[in-house]
């Protein structure tokens, strides 16, 4: 088995491609990014240089990921969502004279998208942060700090108001829940329970 790629995607030299994965048309992948198995690429979405991705990892149309940005196995990217990697961003020099290089430098900073994380639609995503494992952002959402793993969070910029499981369901909401002690939430989906304490939640064992 190989990876599929549409005649009009455009993968530079250099760029690694896990078996079962699908790059549909108008895909531009650049160069030294490595993208695993079982992956979807979606229309018009533009993949810069040294981006990694893990597998099994759903990317939908129109999607934008920059250079330093690094997708863990397992994560739902929707339609429109931009990533970012410079803070203060400029085109030129001081004095507008020359063009600033595109290159990595200083002021570019990293974003980790943590496994099985989703980001809804239209999303923006700025650097130098983290969105944690099974995180869920919510769509149009500007993330400006890093989301904690089980995390729900929406708005610009985006907060938590509640907590989801691995299966996407919503744990509970933030309103509800006592942060000054231990509370144990269950799954109504899937069944399986975690434990929120101070805002952090961790899943729990199960009992066999």
């Amino acid at each position: 088995m190989s990876a599929r790629i549409h005649p009009t995607a455009i993968v530079e030299d250099g760029v690694t491609i896990g078996d079962g994965t699908s790059v549909w048309d108008n895909v531009h992948i650049r160069h030294s990014t490595s993208i695993g198995e079982d992956c979807i690429v979606g229309e018009k979405t533009y993949v810069a240089y040294g981006v990694k991705i893990g597998d099994r990892v759903k990317i939908n149309a129109f999607v934008y990921i920059c250079t330093a940005v690094t997708i863990e196995r397992g994560v739902m990217i929707s339609a429109g969502t931009v990533f970012t990697n410079d803070r203060f961003p400029r085109a030129t020099t001081n004095d507008l004279l020359r063009l600033r290089p595109s290159d990595p430098d200083e002021t570019t900073l990293p974003t980790l998208v943590r496994e099985g994380a989703t980001i809804g639609a239209n999303c923006t995503i700025g650097c130098g942060l983290e969105i944690g494992r099974f995180a869920m952002v919510g769509m149009g959402s500007v993330v400006t700090r890093t989301v904690p793993d089980f995390h729900l969070v929406v708005g610009s910029p985006a907060r938590t108001i509640g907590y989801v499981c691995k299966c996407g369901q919503v744990l509970g909401r933030v309103a509800a829940i006592d942060r000054t002690q231990a509370t144990r939430l269950t799954c109504g989906e899937c069944g399986e329970a975690f434990e929120v304490r101070e805002g952090g939640v961790t899943a729990l064992a199960a009992v066999s």
